[in-house]
């Protein structure tokens, strides 16, 4: 697939269109007419991508596209060689850099998390020693001030107090920079080869003078190799990364250093870091410089492509995406404008300038990801450590999954959005599982296996994006081969390889689960029983619906009674799920706000993880009266006060995966007013603008997505389905582009601070009394207008014979 990056721009308004609104809500009550227009403004305009970047958000801020192989962004230090200010490389209140890598994860939680690759820092100064002996960051790197910094979509500028300045721009798969430097002072860009994020198994750099070139690789992997449970087994590399650097000048000097040796005039240098911490990898790695004369010009152009297959593919991935003689100017504006075509699949209109920074960033957040690891001619490097191409009528192949937080609402809003990138994704993932032994990982980094978090989530991922109708991947093998894992056992479902936190068994002691119907805390080989058990119950709910719509009828049954095991685990006594031994009797003694037999979290968030079942969970609660009035308790204090910015085991976590969707319970409660208001009071008080905009990590583009979601007044009610509940939405028009399909579009002219509540809806212009859609509206796109209002209606929605599940 050719990179169409300079296609031509679209003009997508987000300012205040003018909007008739044609069918009243209600016979008493029209629905007012939305307010006239103003210009309109490309949305790329008004993401921040420095959103996130501290408060444990974890995203970053440099150059990058849309799904994009290449993230070019700052690696910050705090005085430590062998790590960052942040998980991902880069933290606002660091401001210290050793050097722009080539590669990022988006909101990964583990410190470090991954990639990092391949930092090339500007220096300015004489290379005098070896750069990985300068453990402390004390000499090869270099402060910098927020005023000197710069990020938009595609884009990333910095000014540091050394004088160097960087100006970067990417496409997919390459990039291009200006680096400029003091006159009339030394000047190298250092190549950091074996500087990933976790370090790295070996690197390789060399120098071409001749033709004014830098290439090299870095063989590493690790993601979450540090991690203290579990971490050592993952201490592996998975990936090369190769990489191929042209210059429009000649270089007045080079060198190399390995450890602690520096070699002025060498042009080939090799070895990596290890995945150690500390005085063990610290002073360990290579690289290389090349030395510029700025007497009479101080600006150096580089262009870079990368590639996980080979340098060729790197130098043919640079080839065909950006021009020989492309300015850094010509590429951002490309970029620009790819961005505007991702961010242009949402238009809305209204709302605060905040909101739609808030909204437009979360936006781009979320449609970071999947990213691409296959070259322009198709090729890409497997799960089994080999060379593959692209499956017939597959585009591109994607990696980067965080199934354990993404299936919740990320991969809902990328079948909505972008159903054809959902279904390459989907394919992608299928392609690792047929290259890994038919095992499906639950967290996959580039073309390795990590096995971080708990559960199954490619079974509810894959289901949700059948569900949602997307069709362009394997659908049929990739069940059979799902199905297959949730029911044959693996020899390494009994291991505790990793355990807790990268369990390497994908369905942990699965005869056991199949037998006992739930898994065993003292026998499950998982991180914990309970957590295991309500995961394993959320996936096979997902495959009876997914085998329902194929007509499987068999597995359809086995599978939908599989979903109902999380009652197994509800213990009448606690009332709330808890860990259960073999021997049936349950694990104490029991606290709620214990995390013992879950997966970073507790008893108290983990009880309302059974979205497939809402009115099971609310029968074994005592009925639904009961249900909403416990969850009353976990958005709220005693006294009554909000509790939803987390801190508190007993109550709502916004960065807690297993509880996200708790807010939106209350529509399957018959009580949607109040998840109205508390969805309302998590947008406005977790979420925002500046650094801190985000609760926590984004978990690749995972609580972005929730936020994008719940601002548009809808939400996928369960893995697996097509339905979608609905809050009130924050801005007065929202339009969903679905080329092929109607569009979908969401009107609420009185959105505003005050009317946070819904009085009525239409859907295609019939009266809608119920808190949620059926699949037609997401498979078939159509038109919903909201009356909003400033006080709750505690009628509306609230039939107990229309009731999601």
């Amino acid at each position: 697939m050719r990179h169409q990056l300079l296609g031509t721009a679209r003009r997508f308004g987000v300012g205040v269109a003018a909007v008739a609104v044609t069918s009243a809500l209600a016979a008493s009550a029209p629905l007012p007419a939305v307010a006239a227009a103003v210009p309109s403004v490309r949305p790329s305009s008004l993401v921040d991508p420095l959103i996130g970047s501290s408060n444990g958000g974890n995203t970053f801020p440099g150059a990058t596209l849309p799904y994009g192989m290449i993230a070019w962004s700052p690696t910050s230090t705090t005085g430590d060689q062998t790590s960052t200010g942040a998980a991902n490389g880069y933290e606002y209140g660091a401001t210290r850099i050793r050097g722009l890598s080539l590669t990022h994860v988006n909101g990964a939680g583990c410190n470090p998390g991954a990639a990092g690759d391949v930092p090339i820092m500007p220096f300015v100064g004489d290379v005098t020693s070896s750069p990985s002996a300068d453990t402390k960051d004390a000499v090869y790197a270099s402060n910098f001030s927020h005023a000197d910094e710069k990020a938009t979509p595609g884009r990333y500028t910095l000014g540091l107090a050394s004088g160097a300045t960087a100006d970067l721009a990417v496409s997919k798969r390459a990039g291009v920079a200006d680096f400029t430097f003091p006159a009339d002072r030394p000047a190298s860009l250092l190549f950091r080869v074996s500087n990933s994020l976790n370090g790295s198994q070996d690197a390789h750099v060399d120098i071409d003078t001749a033709h004014q070139k830098v290439t090299g690789w870095v063989y590493t992997g690790a993601f979450c190799g540090r991690r203290a449970n579990g971490g050592v087994n993952n201490r592996k590399s998975y990936y090369k990364l190769y990489f191929s650097a042209s210059f429009d000048r000649a270089f007045s000097s080079v060198g190399t250093w390995h450890d602690s040796t520096v070699s002025p005039g060498s042009t080939t240098a090799s070895g990596g870091e290890g995945y150690a911490t500390g005085a063990d990898r610290a002073g360990r790695g290579s690289g290389g410089w090349v030395g510029f004369d700025t007497a009479s010009d101080n600006d150096v152009r580089m262009r870079i492509g990368i590639s996980y297959v080979s340098l060729g593919g790197a130098e043919s991935n640079l080839r065909q995406e950006i021009a020989p003689h492309a300015r850094v100017a010509d590429v951002a504006k490309a970029g620009a404008r790819a961005w505007d075509r991702e961010l242009g699949t949402v238009r809305v209109d209204g709302g605060t300038p905040a909101r739609r920074q808030t909204f437009y960033t979360a936006l781009y957040h979320a449609l970071m990801q999947p990213n691409l690891i296959s070259d322009e001619d198709g090729r890409y490097w497997g799960m089994d450590q080999a060379v593959h191409r692209l499956a017939r009528g597959q585009r591109a192949q994607y990696s980067n999954f965080s199934g354990w937080d993404q299936y919740r609402a990320q991969i809902q809003l990328l079948a909505l959005l972008k159903p054809t990138v959902a279904g390459d994704f989907a394919q992608s993932l299928y392609n690792f599982a047929k290259q890994n032994g038919g095992i499906w990982d639950r967290w996959v980094h580039i073309s390795g296996a990590t096995h971080v978090m708990t559960g199954d989530p490619s079974a509810a991922t894959l289901a949700t994006f059948y569900a949602m109708g997307v069709r362009n991947f394997d659908y049929e093998g990739a069940f059979d081969s799902l199905v297959h894992q949730a029911t044959v056992p693996n020899p390494d479902e009994l291991s505790d390889a990793g355990c807790p936190g990268q369990c390497v068994g994908q369905r942990p002691n699965l005869a056991q689960y199949m037998t006992s119907h739930y898994a065993a805390q003292d026998a499950c080989h998982c991180w914990g029983g309970a957590a295991e058990t309500l995961e394993d119950a959320v996936a096979d709910s997902a495959l009876g619906q997914w085998a329902k719509l194929l007509g499987r009828d068999a597995e359809a049954k086995t599978f939908t009674e599989r979903g109902a095991y999380w009652s197994n685990v509800f213990n009448p006594a606690t009332g709330y799920i808890q860990a259960r031994k073999l021997d049936g009797s349950w694990v104490t003694p029991f606290n709620p706000a214990s995390d013992l037999g879950f997966a970073q979290g507790s008893a108290a968030a983990y009880v309302w993880m059974v979205p497939q079942d809402v009115q099971g969970l609310a029968e074994a609660m005592g009925g639904r009266e009961t249900a909403a009035t416990r969850l009353d308790g976990f958005f709220h204090t005693a006294d009554g006060a909000w509790s939803v910015r987390g801190g508190d085991a007993l109550r709502y976590d916004p960065t807690n995966e297993p509880d996200i969707h708790a807010p939106w319970l209350y529509d399957s409660l018959g009580q949607p007013w109040k998840t109205q208001a508390t969805v309302r009071q998590i947008l406005d008080t977790a979420y925002g603008t500046g650094p801190k905009g985000l609760p926590g990590n984004d978990d690749l583009g995972t609580m972005s997505a929730w936020y994008v979601l719940s601002a548009l007044g809808i939400y996928p009610r369960t893995p697996g389905s097509a339905d979608l509940l609905l809050g009130a939405p924050l801005f007065p028009k929202a339009v969903v582009d679905r080329p092929g399909r109607t569009d979908l579009v969401i009107t609420a002219p009185d959105a505003d601070d005050t009317h946070q509540y819904v009085d009525a809806v239409r859907l295609d212009g019939r009266d809608l009394t119920r808190a949620w859609t059926g699949a037609g509206l997401t498979l078939k796109g159509g038109r919903l207008d909201f009356r909003l209002a400033t006080e709750p209606n505690t009628s509306w929605g609230t039939d107990p014979g229309q009731l999601p599940k």
